[in-house]
């Protein structure tokens, strides 16, 4: 072990004992960027970049097991990237499909898909519809695969689905123009049911969202790291716990 291993050590310890204290967030969302370019400043490919991004998700859930996370979204695929040339997007869905397939072997957690499944080619949507069936009764952290994902898209969908519902009770559109509020849109989202996200976490240096979590992340706090994904360090996630236990949260005052 070399001495700045050692030292990382000490200061992981350090930042793990300091935050047994702390509050910490129930649910976390990660916005995995920077793959593509780790991969170019490795002098390899995008396909390469994406696998190692894969190869630190459940190390990740693991960090996010040991201090009692509840939910974790991980965006692993935009509704925008869904319009890339073929040649690109075949070999992306197969390393996320190979990812899902392997959180649902684990059995440590369940996993549930939030997108539109419709946007997806069959193949990617029956590897989601397997891990949700396979995983359901596990007793562990809700991870959320973000997978054809995108903000607006699903405040559209979430719009429709409450629309169809009240058509189909017989409701006209003066009653349901009447009856619209936060909850009912809250009750039609593809998280419904789970609590909205305390701490967003980017890497790769990139400050926005992007669309990741639009509704949901009103009132949360974010938090933007210089490594690329596949860098991400268990010491990176202790400084956003830390950083988020010391904020003062004001959802929205």
């Amino acid at each position: 072990m070399g001495l700045d291993d050692l030292v990382y050590g000490l200061y992981e310890r350090r930042l793990a004992h300091d935050l047994s204290t702390r509050e910490l967030p129930r649910h976390v969302g990660v916005i995995l960027d920077g793959n593509r370019r780790w991969a170019t400043e490795q002098g390899s490919t995008s396909a390469a970049g994406h696998r190692a991004g894969a190869a630190k998700i459940e190390e990740f859930l693991g960090w996010c097991d040991e201090v009692g996370v509840e939910v974790v979204t991980l965006w692993l695929l935009s509704t925008d990237n869904l319009a890339r040339p073929a040649e690109e997007l075949a070999p992306l869905l197969t390393i996320i499909e190979d990812a899902i397939r392997a959180l649902a072997d684990s059995g440590r957690w369940v996993v549930r898909h939030v997108g539109s499944k419709e946007r997806l080619p069959e193949r990617t949507r029956a590897v989601l519809l397997d891990a949700e069936r396979r995983t359901a009764a596990v007793d562990g952290m809700t991870v959320n695969v973000a997978v054809g994902y995108g903000g607006r898209q699903e405040l559209v969908d979430a719009v429709r689905a409450m629309l169809q519902e009240g058509a189909s009770a017989g409701a006209t559109l003066e009653e349901l123009a009447e009856e619209i509020d936060v909850e009912h849109i809250a009750a039609h989202l593809y998280t419904r049911g789970q609590p909205d996200p305390d701490l967003v976490i980017r890497t790769s240096g990139e400050q926005r969202l992007s669309g990741f979590l639009l509704w949901q992340s009103a009132h949360s706090e974010f938090w933007f790291c210089e490594a690329y994904w596949p860098d991400f360090r268990r010491v990176d996630f202790l400084r956003a716990l830390r950083d988020y236990a010391a904020r003062e949260r004001r959802f929205g005052s």
